[in-house]
């Protein structure tokens, strides 16, 4: 991927993102059982023999059936439906620009397919403003097709975002070979394309969207070119739902050459895919000149995606972004984030905490002052800014504990279950994605994630501040439908020496029959000082509002305030909007299909179940636990799917056996009765 350094250097840093095997100290290699995210080349391996913790697979010899990894890969999230509430802001526009971001979560070869023991990951969250994510990688050494893994795509689609796996072809100078690329687009007997057939094989198969084209090998010629431009469409066309986008790289001349805009020489591209992502070297011309071509092809303006390079400076990189987005006019292209893990991965490796990355990842979103609803107008445009949100809070039951997909330790009900570090997002919730709209007339409170204590999870969100005057955090933008049974729940409670918080469900609800919508405010309770642990609090909103049942719950919030003055330290550690929803029925029973005992004493298991047989209610997810002598458990992990790695399962008082049990969990986060397995030392 060529990036802009200055007009006339560039900087080729995409092969690189594993070219050594430095990243790699802790990965296994075949044949052990932690399950990575696949990769492959397209046919031919490289001469020679892979590196230390890598694997080379040919894409034309994969069969899901073959695939031992398959059911730790397949997300099971289906794509949520969203939509747009109105703005927060008066410069963000609805219906104009989106955001794509290629993202980096860990080196091609390596990557665990459902997280680890570390909270030191990107834990993306701000999906709310992406229309897009590419599961960004692919090297020369280790392979060149890179899968998402499971709880990306789970954590995506629950919030509406398609995810794509890429296809990174890379330039000479970093070990690509032209051989790689005709491998890819050979044509078949029947004139098709057997390895696009392949990667839609994939896709369907790991439950992802599509995919990321990235061509960058020279010395093609028009042969070539005419057909990769065929594959693209083919591609397309026989993926059905699937997205293609496509990099400014290669043109229908076969040879590589960067465009940074839309004109005849990639234009065939583009018609082929569903979308382009330009280079990163455009200007104000090139992009005004891309939005009437794609137009005049019947094609809209925001199906091209203007590079955006963010790896290096983050919010400190220089953009012109009245070129894309104007702040007085239509917007003229989308845009495209390239790297914005640049939050997590600039931090000092020694002070990546979870709290850390996320202010630094809000002020990336929203902008440095942390209120999407007046972001700063410095030389950093945040999303926020420029582009409208949306919601996928559109059915009940839903719940969130505000976790982010991280923690430092795991907790249920308040209690701590696990004092181990962990990463998975497929775990996460979704959360606020207006970061942080506070109204209020006096000082403004500190809100964001904290990982010192959960309700659920791995963290909860803290509110921090004198409350002189009653202050409003808005949480989310909704279309939940409203009767005399809707429930909404809050677990809360004040940290020691927190002063006293008086609490109130902050509401816009529309009535059944239209005309203005309503912003109420109804009773939480007070939590007084001293910090006596978590509340329930129940308000059950469909009594109170019984004239508009039928109507619409279009916002959620609380509204604190602090009867005796003083410093509030508020945490809210869940809240859920319910009618009726029954728990759902236990999972199939589990098995243990691999295990190794380690010198340490620990055992890796592999395990596999099936879904609820009848299940009354849904499944969000399935969390598994150890269990103790004196029937005490201790959390092992979770995930959206069927089939889950313990790393690490450590025996307790030389028992001669372990139970591991598996409960399925609903939206509302109610437990199934177990079903378990026993493992024997």
């Amino acid at each position: 991927m060529r990036k802009r350094v200055t007009r006339r250097s560039v900087l080729l840093t995409a092969a690189l993102a594993a070219a050594t095997g430095a990243a790699r100290a802790s990965t296994g290699s075949e044949g052990t059982l932690q399950p990575y995210a696949s990769y492959w080349y397209p046919d031919s391996l490289p001469a020679g023999s892979p590196g230390s913790g890598i694997v080379w697979r040919s894409l034309r010899s994969w069969t899901p059936e073959g695939d031992a990894d398959l059911p730790f890969n397949r997300a099971t999230v289906p794509l949520a439906a969203r939509f747009t509430p109105p703005p927060v802001n008066a410069t963000a526009q609805a219906g104009q620009a989106r955001v794509s971001a290629l993202v980096s979560f860990a080196p091609t070869s390596g990557n665990p397919a459902q997280g680890s023991a570390t909270a030191d990951f990107y834990a993306l969250t701000h999906w709310a403003y992406l229309d897009e994510l590419v599961f960004w990688g692919g090297s020369s050494g280790e392979g060149l097709i890179l899968a998402p893994n499971a709880p990306v795509v789970d954590a995506a689609h629950r919030n509406g975002v398609p995810v794509l796996g890429t296809v990174f072809l890379p330039p000479a100078a970093y070990g690509g070979q032209l051989r790689w690329t005709r491998e890819l687009v050979r044509r078949g007997p029947d004139g098709g394309f057997p390895l696009a057939d392949q990667l839609i094989r994939v896709a369907r198969a790991y439950g992802f969207d599509g995919w990321f084209l990235n061509a960058e090998t020279g010395g093609g010629d028009a042969r070539l070119g005419a057909d990769t431009r065929d594959f693209v469409a083919y591609l397309r066309a026989r993926g059905e739902k699937l997205r293609v986008t496509w990099y400014d790289a290669m043109t229908l001349a076969g040879d590589v050459s960067w465009q940074n805009e839309l004109n005849d020489r990639n234009a065939a591209f583009f018609e082929a895919s569903d979308s382009m992502f330009l280079n990163f070297d455009w200007d104000r011309a090139g992009l005004v000149s891309s939005a009437r071509r794609a137009e005049g092809r019947k094609r809209g303006r925001y199906e091209l995606w203007a590079g955006v390079d963010v790896e290096a400076n983050g919010w400190d990189t220089r953009v012109d972004w009245d070129a894309v987005v104007p702040a007085d006019g239509p917007h003229v292209t989308s845009y495209g984030f390239y790297r914005p893990e640049w939050t997590w991965k600039s931090l000092p490796a020694n002070a990546r905490t979870p709290a850390d990355f996320h202010v630094r990842d809000d002020r990336f979103w929203s902008g440095r002052a942390l209120d999407p609803a007046a972001p700063d107008s410095g030389a950093w445009r945040p999303p926020a800014a420029s582009v409208a949100d949306r919601s996928t809070l559109t059915a009940l039951p839903f719940a969130t504990a505000f976790n982010t997909g991280h923690g430092l330790g795991w907790y249920e009900r308040g209690t701590r279950l696990s004092d181990s570090a962990w990463n998975h997002l497929g775990l996460q919730d979704r959360l606020p994605g207006r970061r942080w709209v506070v109204r209020t007339t006096g000082p403004r409170p500190t809100v964001g994630f904290d990982f010192a204590d959960a309700w659920r999870g791995g963290g909860s969100l803290l509110v921090t501040g004198g409350l002189t005057a009653p202050a409003t955090v808005e949480l989310f933008p909704a279309r939940l439908p409203l009767s005399e049974a809707t429930v909404v729940e809050l677990a809360h409670r004040t940290d020691d020496g927190s002063a006293a918080v008086r609490v109130e469900l902050a509401l816009e609800v529309a009535a059944a029959r239209g005309g203005p919508s309503r912003l109420v405010h109804l009773p939480a309770g007070t939590l007084r000082a001293g910090g006596r642990g978590w509340t329930t609090a129940a308000v059950r909103v469909g009594r109170a509002l019984r004239e508009r049942a039928g109507g619409t719950i279009l916002s959620l919030g609380v509204r604190l305030g602090s009867p005796d003055g003083g410093t509030a330290r508020w945490r809210l550690g869940g809240l859920a909007v319910r009618d009726t929803a029954p728990p759902p029925g236990p999972p199939g029973a589990p098995t243990i299909t691999a295990s190794r005992t380690d010198a340490d004493g620990t055992a890796a298991l592999r395990l596999a179940w099936t879904a609820p047989v009848r299940s009354p209610g849904s499944v969000r997810h399935y969390e598994l636990h150890q269990l103790l002598p004196g029937g005490g458990r201790r959390f092992l992990g979770g995930t959206c799917g069927h089939a889950y790695y313990v790393a690490a399962l450590r025996r307790a008082a030389g028992e001669a056996a372990t139970r591991v049990e598996v409960r399925a969990v609903d939206e509302l986060y109610a437990s199934s009765a177990p079903a378990s397995v026993t493992f024997r030392w």
